[in-house]
């Protein structure tokens, strides 16, 4: 039985604290997760819960510098990081350095607010359009995902702009606008804690209330609500951009997370797209060589999620090439579903995935992250046996009415990115796509 055994507790302030004992190395994880990403921003004031995975790390009233220096001095790994859904926080420390992070984590969990200044928010709004020119503006391919998600979701729907932002709305932002976005969300009763390592449960639920206890709970949260999206055509869209190679991005409409149907959209892509066994892979850069390279993926998010295939022309081919031997590859899946071998290896892939996240206490992905991750978005923690439970019930019957239910022709998003100059390359009947 794969599992991650835990205690757990809510303090008075709305904190949940989640426990896990690994006394195998001395080392202890402190993970932090708010309950907020981009989704909680508003049309026009984009890129907050980004720009605040940031501002976190610049001090609080307490310990107003940065926090790298002191954890690294102690001997810790630290990082964080933001998506549509969730942003996180973690160490990994020495047993002596317990107190030390969790003085930190609870300083700016408290008492951020008081410490951020206009020149912090200044210096970290440019630091954050930097990482937008560098890693979406100027980067080949980088606008792709921007181009597609705005295609695939409705101006108003919160998965409609990427947790970078736009430059526009990070340019417009003010710092009380920020500091109105901090006392929101960040808070007790928007957070769960877990500590997972070398740590007796008893020792650190008291460790936890004294350094968390006393910081005020902060407003309820509502859940954010969305209409169900839905495409009622395909739409077909071109990006012009520096590159050398035509790229091919088609997305679809999936079932959310832990949805009826994920699992089952998860397996399918590994199916077309994991690695040189999969039908993609064999068919469009081995066979037949007009592609380079091809990936498929299940985007599973908390409201919506999509699937997406995406596929590098080899010189001299055209995306309308690509796009047939996709759609061949997708109907072939649809009308005979995958074969035993294919199943055996894509349940011992997930499998795979499941033993992996079990062999750290802390990280991205670790089992600290795995314990808040389930806690966040469904209130359990030991959800992992029931997560792992949904792949092993899959079967070749159920992953051929998935991609059958959501991989229809007429209901995606096709984006043509193409070397400037060369709209030839680009599928019939593409549009100019838009950025922001």
């Amino acid at each position: 039985m794969l599992s991650i055994p835990f205690v757990s507790e809510t303090l008075e302030n709305g904190l949940d604290v989640i426990v896990h004992e690994d006394r195998r190395c001395p080392i202890v994880a402190v993970n932090v997760w708010y309950h907020v990403g981009s989704k909680n921003e508003q049309v026009g004031r984009t890129g907050f819960a980004h720009l605040f995975e940031h501002l976190m790390f610049e001090g609080s009233v307490h310990h107003d510098r940065g926090y790298f220096h002191p954890l690294q001095e102690a001997g810790a790994a630290l990082n964080g990081s933001t998506n549509a859904d969730r942003t996180n926080y973690w160490e990994v420390v020495p047993v002596n350095a317990l107190d030390l992070a969790l003085w930190l984590e609870s300083d700016r969990m408290g008492y951020l607010l008081p410490a951020l200044t206009g020149a912090k928010f200044r210096n970290q709004r440019d630091v954050v359009l930097n990482e937008r020119r560098q890693n979406y503006e100027n980067r080949p391919y980088g606008l792709a995902t921007m181009a597609l998600v705005a295609a695939l979701y409705p101006a108003d729907h919160p998965y409609h702009w990427l947790t970078i932002g736009s430059a526009d709305d990070l340019r417009a932002s003010s710092l009380e606008e920020a500091q109105a976005f901090l006392a929101r969300y960040y808070h007790p009763r928007n957070a769960s804690l877990t500590l997972a390592g070398d740590v007796e449960a008893g020792r650190a639920m008291e460790l936890a209330r004294r350094y968390f206890g006393e910081i005020a709970p902060g407003p309820e949260v509502p859940p954010v609500m969305a209409a169900a999206p839905a495409l009622a055509r395909e739409a077909r869209l071109r990006l012009d951009d520096q590159v050398e190679l035509p790229r091919l991005y088609l997305a679809w409409h999936s079932p959310k997370l832990f949805a009826e149907g994920d699992a089952e959209l998860d397996l399918v892509a590994d199916l077309l797209g994991n690695g040189k066994t999969s039908r993609l892979y064999r068919a469009l850069v081995y066979e037949r060589r007009i592609a380079t390279e091809v990936a498929a993926s299940q985007n599973s998010r908390e409201l919506s999620s999509f699937f997406q295939i995406v596929a590098t022309a080899a010189p001299g081919h055209p995306l309308a090439e690509l796009d047939a031997a996709v759609s061949e590859e997708i109907a072939r899946l649809q009308a005979s579903g995958p074969d035993e071998g294919e199943m055996e290896r894509a349940s011992a892939q997930a499998e795979a995935h499941f033993v992996q996240r079990l062999q750290t206490v802390g990280g991205f992905g670790g089992k600290s992250d795995q314990l808040n991750a389930y806690n966040v978005f469904l209130g359990a923690p030991g959800h992992f046996e029931r997560d792992l439970a949904r792949y092993r019930a899959a079967t070749a019957a159920s992953l051929e009415r998935a991609a059958a239910a959501y991989l229809a022709p007429d209901a995606r998003v096709a984006l043509s990115v193409v070397p400037r100059g060369r709209a030839d390359l680009a599928l019939a009947g593409a549009e100019p796509a838009t950025v922001s």
